[in-house]
């Protein structure tokens, strides 16, 4: 064998990304492609796991060996990761059933949430599993398919998520790792580590994947894979994760201390800590690797609101950027850059798709509160970011409660890119937030922990030498007292009005 590399390959909800590394940890190779995210009715988030999961990891695999010139026989091993708490149902042939039913942005399952609450009860729920029933369970996600789709769930084999098909695809086993394990609530027992033998009558438990630690090795790619992905018969092949996860570690996120901030299409938060703690605003469970543990929070709505901002009320902008060659995004943010810190009294709920943590309300609302004659869509741009930011606060305040140190802030995703954006949240929260150097996020997470699960890093320290830092976003501390008394209003806006958006 020649020098050895390694792959890595993530699925997300708009876009895959795919890495080559070599033993240095250094990008031989790096490659995206864009998809969609299916919504049929309000409040609905799919996609299609072959259209999708597999078509992407196919042409990304390919597409980085041919850009390499890499031999096959020398990408030593392969990790995968997708979006977390999914739910695909698949026969015994592990053919989809039904298009895959998405994380916590998919609020179909209210009434199961509901229902279990009332079987289990809150209180056991929360101290069995570690966190609340909310729209980001797969469990729950598992129940609406029997109690809707009772054709699909008498066919269903197995249900699984992203990462747990995209290995079942190349290697023929179905693994989970633990860390993903703890987001299908009430499936998954966090003391336990393992599933629970008391299922509550949602699946059985030879339906469920095999409960395995995120940088072990799950099996082999066989010979049908090897020929869709252009990858060699044999290639080792990981557990696989979610993609907040690989991307935390990306951003070396690895010990108790240790915190990563993603600006993606949702905001995802993961603290490293060093045991189990238990809060019905967060989620907690194991983390990648025996004897760590995570408390871990998702805001529904970030990128998909501003490109919800952008297709609404910026196409002059995004039309004049494309024809001048410029990315859209960029062109938006000068939009953001005159405006005062706290746009001059507007806030924003973003909760546009309900939201997950803290609050945990599927049926919470969007609001745009204190508009007057001279705001501007600039200013409404600047406190859509701001909301985030102040959704942002809310979980630092939680975790200061909490008693949880906080060593280092990591901040990765796209959202890094908007300068305005993340110097608006360190100053909403007065933490300062450093950037890694290497942005292709957890798909080289996948690449890092594909090289760990085969021996050519001995331990987490010596992986953790491969993470550069590119920049970081210090406070302005006269701006981040005049978003505290805006921080409150966010807060005290959704309590006051929560009531009427539960109202039909």
């Amino acid at each position: 064998m020649n020098k050895p590399y390694f792959m890595g390959i993530d699925i997300g909800t708009f876009e895959s990304k795919g890495v080559l590394t070599d033993t240095q940890g250094s990008v031989v190779a790096y490659r995206a492609c864009p998809h969609l995210m299916e919504s049929p009715q309000p409040g609905y988030a799919e996609h299609d796991a072959e259209a999708t999961w597999w078509h992407d990891l196919c042409q990304l695999s390919n597409g980085l060996i041919a850009d390499s010139g890499v031999h096959p026989r020398d990408i030593v091993s392969l990790g995968v990761s997708g979006i977390g708490p999914c739910c695909l149902p698949v026969d015994d042939g592990l053919r989809p059933l039904r298009k895959a039913i998405l994380y916590g942005i998919d609020v179909r399952a209210a009434k199961e949430i509901e229902f279990l609450n009332g079987i289990i009860g809150q209180e056991a729920i929360l101290e069995r599993y570690g966190t609340p029933l909310t729209t980001q369970s797969a469990g729950a996600k598992v129940l609406w398919i029997k109690n809707n789709e009772p054709e699909v769930y008498a066919k269903t084999a197995k249900f699984v998520t992203s990462s747990t098909y995209l290995v079942a695809k190349l290697t023929g086993n179905y693994p989970i790792d633990r860390y993903t394990a703890a987001t299908w609530v009430p499936l998954y027992n966090v003391d336990e580590e393992d599933w629970e033998e008391n299922l509550w009558g949602i699946c059985r438990r030879d339906q469920l994947a095999e409960c395995r630690w995120t940088n072990e090795i799950a099996g082999e790619v066989h010979a049908q894979a090897a020929r869709e992905t252009g990858l060699a018969v044999g290639t080792k092949v990981t557990t696989g994760t979610a993609d907040a996860s690989a991307e935390a570690l990306s951003a070396g996120v690895m010990s108790p201390g240790d915190m990563m901030i993603m600006y993606g299409s949702s905001i995802f938060i993961i603290h490293v800590v060093e045991k189990l703690v238990k809060d019905k605003r967060l989620w907690a469970g194991p983390y990648m690797f025996k004897g760590t543990y995570s408390l871990a929070a998702g805001m529904s709505c970030s990128g998909t609101l501003i490109r919800w901002f952008r297709d609404n009320f910026a196409q002059d902008i995004v039309q004049k950027a494309q024809a001048e060659g410029l990315n859209p995004y960029a062109a938006m943010t000068a939009l953001a850059e005159g405006i005062p810190p706290g746009s001059d009294g507007l806030v924003v709920l973003p909760y546009f798709s309900g939201e997950r943590t803290p609050i945990n309300d599927p049926m919470a609302k969007g609001m745009v509160y204190g508009l007057n004659l001279l705001h501007t869509r600039g200013h409404v741009y600047k406190a859509i970011l701001e909301g985030i930011g102040y959704g942002i606060r809310q979980h630092m305040e939680i975790f200061e409660e909490l008693g949880v140190d906080t060593r280092k802030i990591m901040a990765v995703g796209g959202g890094v890119k908007n300068a305005v954006w993340l110097q608006a949240v360190s100053d909403i929260c007065g933490k300062t937030q450093q950037y890694p150097q290497v942005e292709s996020g957890a798909a080289y997470g996948d690449a890092m922990l594909a090289a760990l699960a085969v021996g050519h890093y001995p331990d987490l320290e010596t992986l953790s030498r491969l993470v550069r830092m590119k920049g970081k976003s210090v406070p302005e501390m006269s701006n981040h007292e005049v978003y505290r008394p805006l921080a409150r209003k966010y807060r005290d806006l959704y309590l006051a009005t929560s009531k009427i958006m539960h109202e039909p």
